[in-house]
């Protein structure tokens, strides 16, 4: 069994962050969320690994290399727009071959990983296994219709009228029978050739599509909420470990990881929180749900529920909360009156400032 990720998409709702990053790269906890997805798999026992690539491909190859440090083979297939999730597996139909495979999208997040499906289809092998979760908006998904007797009947890529609260989660298991199937639809309203279409060309065929709830943690981390969310949600595992130092003055409360090289001075952190490797954090409060990543320097400053990512400095900023800060952000607090905001954002940018 293969598995294709899908790591070509542009990332829009996440900018400005994406302007300069793929948004697979974004990390959760310290770690690109691509890398999670990787993990998930190696751990299912899938190790032919196909990324599809788009726009960013030097960025993502740089990060995942051949695949040996996730105990994988990767292959990289460049897909030169993003023309649909169908599309990608269109253009992967030689790799692919044959062989069943895990379709997962890799800005995906799936608490407790695929294990238990992976070998679920192993031995019942439907046509397809579509994975399912009730959301509060179904508009901004593809959202599948069961019938009494819960087989699938209808699925439709983000409808404005959506006939039922069941969202497709990005993982997705199929045999064979799906290459026939995104040969044979047409592009959508949005131009795009959507796997929703495949799968209910599948359906509509008469072929075995098998539904599954999750009703464990998952998220698509598509947008800076769902992003602090799933880093919260990871940072509840975290491990006390104090790799770096610590002055007497400061105090760790909780489960607080200060990774090799990291400086804590007369500061508070209460976890759970992971500070990176070479950060410094000076006379600062970091509160729950934080991470901050390597090279980063913290003074004069708190920070609550947020990620901060390489080799920012934030200087007497006041409180921060509920914030996703990029590389090398400069955030410094201004003391002298009379008090003004002075800004400097990128396209799409989103500021919310106190008067």
């Amino acid at each position: 069994m293969k598995a294709l990720v899908l790591a070509g998409g542009t990332g829009s709702r996440l900018r400005p962050i994406t302007h300069t990053s793929a948004k697979q790269l974004v990390p959760v906890a310290n770690k690109p969320v691509l890398f999670y997805g990787i993990e998930s798999l190696v751990a299912a026992g899938i190790t032919d690994i196909g990324i599809v690539t788009g726009d960013t491909a030097q960025e993502i190859e740089a990060a995942v290399g051949d695949g040996s440090d996730f105990g994988a083979r990767v292959t990289y297939l460049a897909q030169d727009k993003p023309l649909g999730l169908a599309h990608a597996v269109l253009i992967a139909r030689d790799w692919l071959g044959e062989d069943d495979f895990v379709m997962y999208l890799g800005d995906n997040f799936v608490v407790g990983g695929i294990t238990e499906l992976v070998d679920g289809f192993r031995t019942s092998r439907p046509d397809a296994q579509i994975l399912l979760t009730r959301v509060s908006d179904p508009t901004a998904f593809g959202v599948a219709e069961l019938d009494a007797e819960g087989r699938v009947v209808d699925l439709e890529e983000k409808p404005a009228a959506p006939r039922s609260d069941l969202a497709l989660v990005g993982v997705y298991l199929f045999s064979p029978a799906v290459h026939e199937a995104v040969r044979s639809i047409k592009p959508s309203a949005r131009g795009e050739l959507e796997i929703t279409d495949a799968i209910q060309w599948l359906v509509d065929e008469g072929c075995t599509v098998t539904p599954t709830m999750i009703t464990g943690y998952w998220k698509d981390t598509g947008n800076v909420t769902d992003m602090l969310e799933v880093n919260r949600s990871v940072l509840e595992g975290v491990e006390p470990v104090r790799h770096g130092t610590v002055d007497e003055t400061s105090e760790l409360v909780g489960r607080v990881r200060i990774e090799p090289g990291a400086s804590v001075v007369r500061s508070r952190i209460v976890g759970p929180a992971v500070i990176g490797s070479n950060s410094v954090i000076t006379d600062s409060y970091v509160g729950p749900s934080t991470s901050v990543d390597d090279d980063c320097v913290i003074t004069g400053s708190e920070l609550e529920f947020s990620i901060v990512l390489g080799g920012s400095r934030i200087e007497h900023a006041g409180r921060i909360e509920g914030s996703l800060i990029g590389r090398g952000v400069q955030v410094t607090g201004v003391q002298r009156a009379p008090r003004a905001h002075r800004l400097v954002l990128g396209d799409h940018s989103r500021a919310q400032l106190t008067a």
